[in-house]
C-alpha cells in the first residue's frame, strides 16, 4: 500500500452516523488513510432526526469518532464541525471550543492561497428544513426509504455481476424540479459568499459532489458518505480536489482540479 497522502485541508459532509444508510467503515478507512492539517466536518455528520425517530448507533459510528481523535493526536489535526439540519441539536451548544484542535461553529472562513472560501452546510438557504420542518422530516423518511429499496436492489446487482446503480441519484438527474432546486442552490450560495466577500462557496447538504466556476466566483460541494462517498481535499499549493473512496483506497480516484489559487 503507497504511503498516506497528507493534504492542508480535507472537507467531508453528510455522513448520517445512527442511520443504516451511513458508510461509516467507509469514512473511518478513508480519515486513517488520508491525513491533513485541517479537517472540516461540513455538517450532517450525526443524523439527530433519524437517531429521534429510532436510529441506532453502532460500534463503525464511534470507530469515526476515535479515527479523528487519533488524527487530532498523531498529526495535529484541526477539527472544525459546522452544524447541519440534522444534527441541529448542535444550536444548544455552539459556538464551542473543546481544547486547542476542536470547534464547534455555525460557519466558517477558510483562507486558501490567495483566496478565501466561506464554507457552510448549505440548509441556511433551503425554506423546506428552515421554514417547514415537519414537511423536511417527511421528504427524510421518503429518502431512507429509497435507500432500502436501493440496498437490495444493488444486492441483486451484485449477485448478476453488475455495478452499483444510484435510484436516488438517479431520480435527482431526471426530475426537473430536483435539477431545478439544485442550480438554484449553487448560484443562492455563490452570491452568499460574493455578500461575505469571499471568492467562492463549500458546502454540501444536497449529496452532489462538485467543483464548478459562476463567473468569478467558485462553488464546491463535498458530496456525501451515503452514496457519493466523496470529500473535498486540499494540497499545500492551494489546489482542490473531490476524492472518492474506492475500497482498495491506493485506487481512489480524483478528479482534476478547476481552479488552482
Amino acid at each position: 500500500m503507497k504511503q498516506n497522502t497528507h493534504f492542508r485541508t480535507i472537507v467531508i459532509s453528510d455522513v448520517h452516523l445512527g442511520t443504516s444508510g451511513s458508510k461509516a467503515k467507509e469514512v473511518t478507512d478513508f480519515l486513517k488513510y488520508y491525513s491533513c492539517q485541517k479537517l472540516i466536518l461540513n455538517g450532517d455528520i450525526i443524523d439527530g432526526w433519524q437517531l429521534r425517530r429510532g436510529g441506532e448507533w453502532k460500534k463503525k459510528h464511534t470507530a469515526f469518532w476515535r479515527a479523528i481523535l487519533k488524527a487530532m493526536d498523531r498529526h495535529d489535526t484541526r477539527v472544525i464541525y459546522l452544524r447541519g439540519n440534522h444534527d441541529d441539536f448542535l444550536d444548544q451548544i455552539m459556538p464551542l471550543r473543546l481544547g486547542k484542535f476542536f470547534s464547534i461553529r455555525k460557519d466558517y472562513v477558510l483562507n486558501s492561497g490567495e483566496k478565501r472560501f466561506y464554507i457552510t452546510h448549505g440548509d441556511v438557504f433551503d425554506t423546506i428544513t428552515t421554514q417547514m420542518k415537519w414537511l423536511a422530516y417527511l421528504g427524510d423518511i421518503g429518502y431512507t426509504f429509497l435507500l432500502w429499496v436501493n440496498k437490495f436492489y444493488n444486492n441483486y446487482r451484485a449477485w448478476r455481476g453488475l455495478s452499483y446503480y444510484s435510484l436516488s441519484q438517479k431520480i435527482k438527474s431526471r426530475v426537473k424540479q430536483a435539477v431545478s432546486y439544485i442550480s438554484d442552490f449553487e448560484e443562492k450560495l455563490t452570491e452568499l459568499a460574493k455578500a461575505r466577500n469571499c471568492d467562492g462557496v463549500i458546502c454540501g447538504h444536497i449529496h452532489q459532489p462538485a467543483i464548478r466556476q459562476f463567473d468569478d466566483l467558485i462553488y464546491m460541494n463535498s458530496g456525501d458518505w451515503v452514496e457519493s462517498l466523496s470529500a473535498l481535499v486540499e494540497d499545500h499549493d492551494g489546489n482542490w480536489n473531490l476524492l472518492y473512496y474506492s475500497s482498495e483506497l491506493e485506487k481512489a480516484e480524483s478528479q482534476p482540479a478547476l481552479y488552482q489559487a
